[in-house]
């Protein structure tokens, strides 16, 4: 394992070859498995799962019992509520058609991308493949099944587009005199709506 500066609980489980970046936490109970890799200044809560190849970008928080499963790919600022769970199977059996035990081998894992800054609720699922677009935000409990646009905020099962978030997380407010802007109450950015997607002006 490479670790420098890091914390690692006594009872954590971390694989040999993952490798935690500098200020990072791996809290109670959590595994790490073979070849993850975890930015600086993380946050791994208690009973949380991060997968064989998980990369972990820096300032993410994973919070306690999700299950990021491989090959889930993790930007910058991510965050990952309890009891999240990014799904790696397509179509999940225990055995084969034919009734043998399915194997490493006889499976192809499929991933979640989630992009900077975005935040999953708690206990949302993420069914992947499926990549979730900067900034946006999941609603608590709701069930990802398509991609998600940057900025956008979604919920319900399977979840849809229910509104746009700033950076700040705090939902948008519409422009009274021209219905595609959209301003930030928090900071005041300014958001620009094209068909389905949204852009920070000026971005």
């Amino acid at each position: 394992m490479t670790a420098s500066l890091g914390s690692i609980h006594a009872t954590a489980d971390v694989a040999d070859s993952a490798s935690i970046a500098g200020g990072s936490k791996i809290w109670h109970f959590a595994q790490v498995r073979e070849d993850a890799v975890i930015g600086e200044n993380c946050i791994v809560g208690r009973g949380a799962y991060v997968g064989t190849g998980v990369t972990v970008g820096d300032n993410c928080k994973i919070q306690n019992y999700a299950l990021v499963y491989e090959p889930a790919t993790l930007a910058n600022g991510v965050f990952i509520g309890p009891a999240v769970v990014l799904t790696n199977d397509h179509f999940p059996r225990a055995i084969n058609a034919d009734g043998t035990p399915k194997s490493a081998d006889d499976w192809h894992p499929v991933g979640v991308d989630i992009r900077e800054g975005a935040s999953i609720g708690a206990s949302a699922t993420c069914v992947a493949p499926i990549v979730i677009g900067r900034w946006a935000m999941v609603g608590s409990g709701a069930v990802v099944v398509k991609d998600v646009p940057d900025f956008a905020l979604v919920v319900g099962s399977p979840a849809r587009r229910i509104g746009w978030v700033g950076k700040s997380g705090q939902p948008l407010m519409i422009d009274a005199d021209d219905r595609n802007l959209y301003i930030c109450p928090a900071t005041g950015e300014r958001y620009r709506q094209t068909h389905e997607n949204l852009l920070i002006e000026d971005d």
